[in-house]
């Protein structure tokens, strides 16, 4: 009997240990600082994990994240900071300077090829007062604001500094330190923050320009091209913000431009100049449809940005397509019109008339063999007759006069060739027009020369 409760009670200590590392087990949390921290929840118990999902459902439903879209309203006076009396001051002496800088800089030193600037200025003179005006373009060169914008607008647009555009910047580049933040907020550039999400401060302040009737010029590629201006890239959804979050729906007007690689490339410290820019401008962007729709009442948030992103980058593809061919066209257009001029050049060259300015012309190389002759024979002359040598060579010597100034601005084989097509030109004119009224000074002065002088060497 006493085995049997030794057994027994041997038995039930052991199904209370069990019992006992079970409920330690269950409840307990076990942390190992040799472990990665990423797998920190493999130690947790069944029911922790439970209750901690619970609680993770719970706050992404009840509070606003990024994973979440509302629309989030913006007062007027929300950026009070940015419209400072300080700041306004600033802007009204940098905007004006830097922007006709920049406009003189593009229109003279380069060329801008401009199409559909009617639209731009239209949008921008003539739109009903309190109405935003939202400019979206692709993003080549990091000096395509303002560099394109100035080249856009005219001097005395440039001059109203309250009118010009608001844009956004990322703060790690633009707003670095306490001088670069002080300039770019006066040239009327607001700071975002990458990774910051659409509902940041910096768009917060676009969305308030916006309220007042201001005009915000954004690139919806968020960044540069990393190609070179060759692509579109798709349009971020921050843009779709801006446009459904206003307190009324802004004119959305996009233009494109192509050549702002080779004015600012990629790595270079100075712009270049001489160089061809072709901007197009599109027509405003309707999204109506998109808002009024049964399924928009019924989507969510998120995708009624996206939609809206989505459009604005598609219509910047296409513009995108026109302004590569249009591009191309007058590259093409100019090669043309160098090649007409070059020969327009030569075929006037080959009309005129050399002969009174001994250039270009058989007989007048006869009649400079001829004078040479001449010369040779009058060595031993009179002092009048010497006179009349002297004569001659001053009223036919190609030592001065248009002659040597044309000698002078061309090279020698050009004038050659110019002289043999002449030649070919002036032989073809005489077989077709032999009249006595063509006859040119020159040949004036050398049949007299042949009948009167020569004739008298001759006969010595």
């Amino acid at each position: 009997m006493a085995v049997q409760r030794l057994d027994r009670g041997d038995l039930w200590k052991n199904k209370a240990r069990v019992l006992q590392l079970q409920l330690r087990q269950r409840f307990r949390v076990a942390v190992d600082r040799h472990r990665p921290s990423v797998l920190a929840d493999r130690y947790f118990s069944s029911s922790v994990q439970r209750w901690l999902r619970r609680f993770r459902d719970f706050r992404r439903d009840s509070l606003p994240s990024s994973s979440s879209f509302y629309r989030k309203k913006v007062s007027k006076d929300f950026d009070v900071e940015v419209d400072s009396a300080i700041f306004r001051m600033l802007q009204a002496v940098a905007v004006p300077l830097i922007g006709n800088v920049c406009h003189v800089f593009m229109n003279g030193l380069n060329r801008v090829q401009v199409y559909g600037l009617e639209k731009l200025h239209d949008a921008l003179l003539n739109r009903p007062k309190n109405k935003p005006l939202l400019t979206v373009s692709n993003h080549v060169a990091s000096v395509d604001d303002p560099f394109v914008i100035a080249s856009l607008l005219p001097p005395r647009v440039l001059l109203d500094a309250q009118n010009l555009r608001w844009t956004l910047c990322a703060s790690d580049r633009c707003f670095s330190n306490p001088v670069t933040s002080a300039f770019f907020r006066s040239v009327k550039v607001l700071p975002v923050s990458r990774g910051d999400g659409i509902y940041q401060m910096g768009m917060d302040m676009a969305i308030s320009k916006l309220n007042t009737g201001g005009w915000v010029h954004i690139f919806p590629e968020g960044s540069r091209s990393r190609d070179g201006g060759k692509t579109v890239r798709s349009s971020k959804r921050g843009v779709g913000r801006l446009v459904l979050d206003a307190d009324s729906t802004p004119i959305v007007l996009p233009f494109v431009h192509t050549g702002m690689q080779d004015v600012m490339p990629i790595g270079a410290n100075f712009p270049r100049i001489g160089k061809t820019v072709t901007v197009l401008i599109g027509d405003p962007i309707i999204f109506d449809d998109l808002l009024n729709s049964e399924e928009a009442t019924e989507a969510s948030r998120g995708k009624l940005y996206d939609a809206v992103a989505s459009r604005i980058g598609h219509q910047l593809q296409i513009l995108k397509v026109k302004v590569d061919k249009l591009a191309l066209e007058q590259s093409i257009r100019l090669e043309n019109h160098n090649k007409d001029g070059a020969e327009r050049a030569a075929n006037i060259l080959h009309q005129v008339d050399l002969d009174p300015f001994g250039l270009g012309s058989h007989e007048y190389i006869r009649y400079e063999s001829l004078v040479e002759e001449a010369r040779t024979k009058l060595n031993d002359t009179s002092p009048e007759e010497a006179t009349a040598d002297g004569y001659t060579r001053m009223g036919y010597s190609c030592e001065g006069g248009i002659g040597s100034r044309i000698r002078s601005y061309m090279d020698p084989t050009e004038l050659m060739g110019f002289a043999a097509r002449g030649l070919l030109m002036n032989c073809r004119s005489k077989e077709k027009h032999s009249d006595t009224s063509d006859i040119s000074p020159l040949k004036t002065w050398k049949q007299y020369l042949e009948a009167n002088m020569l004739k008298q060497w001759n006969t010595c």
